[in-house]
């Protein structure tokens, strides 16, 4: 991955600060490495320290007096370690940290079937603190792939015909789940034909390090004499004993036995 670079607060002669990560590839609850050089300018600076976190672009609900509700997209940082304290940079030097940055269980997934998902903006910044101020680079994007257990979800869905349509990160938190992050990502799928009272379906994952929140919400289509209604569902998923399950059986049942009482299919 390319260098990004960054000029310090003093501007001309001051320090830049390149950012380079040896592998985005990363599963949540894993570590991405990397390494920030900081290179001297022409005059001696005082660092005060430096950090490198995670960034993630999160759709954010607006409601104004009148009740009426628009969208608009903020950049979240979920997680941050320092990796450096005060120093003095002399004129010309070059100052290099290797750093590992532990990667939070809840961490979105942008990467499905060996494609970056649309919509998924997360990756790691860096920032410089000098002359009480802080510069902040720009985002080094990585690669989140799903944890074994999630991909058995995911999996699941496809073979009983569901296709990926969109996915979303939301500000905000789900009710009676392990969430600690501020938001929460959506990942929706197209329904089959045999399901024809489904309109669409959205999964999330909430994940610690032994067992992970599995929501799955509903949206039944509209009918002639009625409006949609969204449906909840959420167990919880081992992330170490997961294989003793079939998946898409559990899926197909539950959908079958929601769509008999509500009269769906």
């Amino acid at each position: 991955m390319g260098f990004k670079k960054l000029m310090a607060s003093l501007g001309a002669g001051g320090a830049s600060v390149e950012t380079e990560l040896v592998q985005a590839d990363v599963e949540p609850g894993g570590a991405v490495h990397g390494e920030v050089r900081v290179q001297g300018g022409s005059v001696e600076q005082r660092i005060q320290g430096l950090s490198v976190g995670l960034q993630a672009r999160v759709e954010v609900e607006r409601r104004d007096a009148q009740g009426n509700t628009s969208e608009y997209h903020q950049n979240i940082e979920f997680h941050r370690e320092q990796i450096g304290g005060e120093f003095v940079l002399q004129p010309g030097a070059v100052h290099q940290v290797p750093f590992t940055l532990e990667v939070p269980w809840e961490t979105p997934v942008t990467m499905f079937l060996g494609r970056h998902l649309t919509g998924m903006n997360v990756g790691v910044t860096t920032e410089l603190a000098i002359a009480r101020a802080v510069d902040k680079g720009d985002l080094d994007p990585v690669n989140v792939h799903p944890l074994p257990a999630q991909q058995a979800l995911l999996d699941a869905f496809g073979q009983l015909g569901f296709a990926f349509k969109s996915a979303d990160l939301e500000k905000g938190h789900l009710h009676h789940t392990r969430q600690r992050l501020p938001f929460y990502q959506e990942i929706e799928f197209r329904v089959p034909s045999q399901y024809p009272g489904l309109k669409e379906v959205e999964l999330t994952f909430v994940a610690d390090g032994g067992e992970m929140d599995v929501v799955l919400e509903m949206d039944k289509k509209p009918g002639l004499f009625s409006t949609g209604s969204d449906t909840h569902r959420s167990f919880t998923m081992s992330l170490h004993a997961f294989e003793e399950t079939d998946w898409a059986a559990y899926l197909h049942q539950w959908l079958a036995e929601v769509g008999a009482k509500r009269n769906w299919f």
